[in-house]
């Protein structure tokens, strides 16, 4: 028998303690008048009055011995130091807290408030009872758990042992409710365009594919927001639309990649590019500062100011500046005979893979903040060229840390322009490459009716994750987990 085993056999045997003192140990509810964080707010009332409460949380500690014990309550929000004395007590109650009762369990307390001679506020208890009985231990105070596949595929256990875990969280909800708050009071309607396509628009990634029985047809999961959809709703009228939402792309795992998250895409009809930029600067430095308290970031080891004026960086400009190629100019030999000098992997399927290849390794040289601007016609199939080098579009990407962030772009509206970019990237598809992106005859039809000119931007996890220090995974309360029978 492992050691695991013994230790649930023994609370088994405590289990059974409590049903025979006449204790459930899984009751409907229990006394509970309000959370610890609130009792810490309102101690210094409650010890005045001494009027009694009832509190209830997760046992994260005890110690003492004898004829009083200590336990250290967390119920989410906050911790409470409950004080168990033999003479506050029935002694039966004090008895069977002492046999029956583990670090893990959660009960419910009833008492008074007072502070110890050390100066800790706690709750004299009179009463107890059972909340819910562990019949698992939680993992070693210190060091919690420090396998990273066990720490994921048991996240509660991860959330319960790590407070700081648990407010990142708290922060993510902040991060999207403030983006929600900031968007609604700037007339946008908020949206649900579908997670199912039969053509994956808005992005180029690899999709999850999957199977609709009823029209026996292939279907994708989605890999935008919504794009091509929020544009066709302005087109039919309604002037600014965002969606919040979950997309999938079937991608690499790693630290820094989730073939699921979520992510902000807007769109708002006769929004300049230029004042596109503008209010998304703000959106961000707003959303920012009110989910973590400050502009001031560490990021990556590198200080991070997002209060300023952001800087505006060249595409082209910035490729040929740190590599020496002109993306327009040069080759596709020229081009992997650099990436390779330059040590890097790519794949030589097309033109547009090795111009996005350089390019990532120039950004990883870019701290930040700034915008990347002039962004090649290229690899932007769904932006609006620039007038003044129709080779350039008008598109926007947040440069953080070496790492892109956010993507916008002045909405390409023109249906023949739309449509021989379609077509490209359909060659793309034909030769192989799974990351083109799907064309969309439908949406080309659509942009025959007309769209208004319009700004559209998307931001995500990515950039919270940024802004929080941490890798995406840990900022994904259940990432998906290869099982481990496989």
């Amino acid at each position: 028998m492992s050691s695991l085993e013994e230790l649930r056999s023994v609370r088994l045997s405590k289990l059974d303690l409590l049903k025979k003192a006449g204790m459930d140990p899984y009751p409907v509810s229990v006394p509970r008048d309000f959370c610890l964080k609130d009792a810490r707010a309102n101690f210094v009332e409650y010890e005045k009055s001494q009027k009694e409460v009832s509190l209830a949380g997760r046992i994260m500690a005890i110690r003492g011995q004898g004829a009083i014990l200590f336990a250290v309550l967390d119920d989410g929000k906050s911790t409470l130091q409950a004080v168990i004395k033999k003479d506050t007590l029935k002694a039966e109650l004090f008895e069977l807290f002492s046999s029956a009762v583990d670090i893990g369990d959660i009960i419910s307390v009833t008492g008074t408030f007072f502070t110890t001679n050390r100066g800790e506020q706690s709750i004299l208890v009179t009463s107890w009872t059972i909340a819910s009985k562990s019949l698992l231990p939680l993992p070693e105070k210190w060091h919690g758990i420090t396998d990273p596949d066990e720490r994921f595929r048991k996240r509660y256990l991860d959330f319960i042992m790590d407070a700081e875990a648990r407010d990142i969280f708290y922060k993510k909800a902040k991060f999207w409710d403030k983006t929600r708050e900031i968007l609604k009071k700037e007339g946008f309607l908020e949206v649900e365009t579908p997670t199912l396509e039969t053509t994956t628009g808005g992005a180029e990634a690899t999709p999850f594919k999957t199977h609709h029985n009823d029209y026996d047809l292939p279907v994708y999961l989605r890999i935008s927001v919504g794009e091509l959809w929020q544009k066709r709703l302005l087109a039919a009228g309604f002037p600014r639309t965002f969606e919040i939402g979950r997309l999938y792309r079937n991608e690499g795992s790693s630290p820094e990649h989730a073939q699921e998250f979520t992510n902000l895409e807007l769109y708002s009809s006769y929004m300049s590019f230029d004042q596109g930029v503008a209010f998304t600067e703000k959106l961000i430095k707003e959303v920012a500062q009110d989910a973590f308290g400050t502009l001031s970031f560490d990021i990556k080891g590198e200080k991070v100011d997002l209060s300023g004026e952001w800087d505006r960086i060249d595409y082209v400009d910035t490729v040929k500046k740190v590599t020496g190629i002109n993306i327009f100019e040069a080759s596709e030999k020229d081009m992997e005979n650099k990436l390779r000098e330059l040590k890097v992997e790519y794949d030589g399927l097309n033109r547009e893979r090795l111009t996005d290849t350089l390019w990532k390794y120039c950004r990883k040289q870019i701290v930040g903040p700034a915008w990347l601007v002039n962004v090649p016609k290229l690899v932007s199939p769904l932006s609006k060229a620039n007038p003044e080098d129709p080779r350039k579009t008008l598109r926007a990407q947040l440069i953080l840390a070496g790492a892109e962030m956010t993507n916008g772009f002045a909405e390409l509206n023109d249906p023949i322009d739309q449509h021989d970019r379609f077509e490209a990237q359909k060659k793309l598809i034909e030769k192989g490459d799974t990351e083109a992106m799907m064309p969309d005859d439908e949406f080309v039809e659509m942009l025959e009716h007309a769209m208004p000119p319009a700004f559209g931007f998307a931001y995500g996890d990515r950039l919270f994750a940024t802004l929080a220090g941490k890798p995406l995974r840990e900022t994904q309360m259940f990432p998906l987990m290869r099982p481990k029978n496989k």
